[in-house]
């Protein structure tokens, strides 16, 4: 087991750019103060102040280092904010754990997490395999997570009580997915792959099925992904005889479940066997990365990339953003939803000492399950076991070698 730092300076290198996630409709963050700045006697009340840990769960090293940095400083900037208020009612401090998006490594940072007597609530985990391994801990412990990304619809179904997220799960967004091909885009037969992972297999099921559903004539497949993403290595022709297979089987459009890692693989492989259909995958390859990793980068173009989140166009928060993790706000995938998750956490503990309740973690958890919260993404309110109420899949198209969004699906 890792030891765990609590606090630590914000990284300053520049990473790669991923999409961000922000619904149109988003509502602004209420003003704050600047990050860091507190009145003389707002310095001293802060000595006074009781204490409390978020950590943040989620892949901070390995090959989906990226899209835990785009999380993990979006919950720091909330954090800030917090302990930037005069009036604040509490301070906040953040704790990271480390899982790799790994289910294997999961179990041990949710130990961990749990074992920090100062913690109340998690952000995450971020990815959905993960997230099943960690979930008995917290749950057991009373520790509220609030994921921004992890989908998989199954996680609702296991009875945690403490099992929040705030994006639309898989079965909102797979049937989305396969209506857009069938019904807006028109296409009569779909090649469904998936990665066998917890993720691209529930994704690329649900869409499998709500094509067949549509009249859509669907061929399915598993293709095992090859695990660069956590620093593995493949080889260049790694999908080649699964491209030919697509290539054979005649179908107009191709839906890969899995991530960006694998599926620039593939689609080279889909260019040199001289594919010519549609490609569409779900948020896990909606990264600058996937064209990165695709040789040549031209058989990226025209990808289809669908995501519960939308391009971020939230000026104040942006800014905030950027000034603290030295890149863009509006290419960091899920990072307007870890801000909205790690406030709605805040929210909640404001509500509890509103009702003269004591902040533990367990009326975290019955408070959460009550909460109405405005984020900049969306309104945040949880159904019975803990999906989002209300859902909205966007879509975005690789052009010109960019992630370009075309709107809601």
């Amino acid at each position: 087991m890792k030891e765990k730092v609590e606090e630590r300076q914000p990284m300053k290198l520049r990473f790669n750019k991923t999409v961000a996630a922000i619904a149109s409709s988003a509502l602004l963050v209420m003003a704050v103060p600047a990050i860091g700045v507190a009145s003389s006697s707002g310095a001293a009340v802060k000595h006074r102040l009781p204490t409390y840990v978020i950590g943040y769960e989620g892949p901070l090293s390995g090959g989906n280092l990226q899209l835990g940095l785009n999380m993990v400083f979006a919950v720091e900037l909330a954090i800030n904010q917090n302990n930037a208020n005069a009036h604040r009612q509490f301070n906040l401090k953040l704790a990271r754990y480390d899982d790799q998006g790994d289910p294997t490594i999961s179990p041990t940072e949710a130990q961990a997490a749990v074992a920090n007597k100062h913690l109340i609530a998690i952000v995450g985990p971020a990815f959905s395999g993960a997230t099943a391994a960690a979930e008995p801990y917290y749950s057991k412990a009373d520790v509220a997570t609030v994921s921004p990304s992890a989908t998989n619809p199954s996680l609702a179904t296991k009875g945690w009580h403490n099992f929040f997220r705030v994006v639309a799960d898989d079965s909102v967004q797979g049937p989305a997915d396969a209506n857009y091909l069938v019904k807006t885009k028109g296409f009569k037969s779909l090649y469904v792959v998936n990665d066998g992972s917890a993720y691209g297999a529930g994704l690329a099921q649900a869409v499998a099925t709500q094509a067949q559903s549509d009249g859509a004539k669907v061929t399915t497949a598993t293709v095992p992904g090859t695990g660069q993403c956590n620093n593995g290595t493949a080889s260049a022709t790694e999908y080649q005889a699964a491209a030919t297979q697509v290539v054979a089987s005649g179908a107009s459009a191709m839906f890969y479940g899995g991530y960006y890692c694998d599926l620039g693989l593939f689609l080279g492989a889909l260019s040199s066997s001289g594919y010519s259909g549609v490609v569409m995958s779900g948020d896990g390859s909606d990264s600058p990365a996937l064209i990165q990793g695709t040789t040549p980068a031209s058989a990226a173009n025209g990808v289809l990339l669908s995501c519960a989140c939308s391009a971020s166009t939230n000026k104040a928060f942006n800014r905030g953003y950027e000034n603290l993790a030295n890149f863009s706000a509006a290419t960091a995938t899920y990072a307007p939803e870890s801000y909205d998750a790690t406030n709605t956490i805040i929210a909640g503990m404001k509500a509890l000492l509103a009702q003269h309740k004591k902040i533990t973690r367990s009326n975290l958890v019955a408070e959460l399950h009550k909460i109405t919260y405005k984020g900049i993404t969306k309104v945040v309110h949880f159904q019975k076991n803990g999906n989002i109420s209300g859902s909205a899949i966007y879509v975005n198209k690789v052009e010109n070698g960019k992630i370009v969004q075309l709107g809601l699906e």
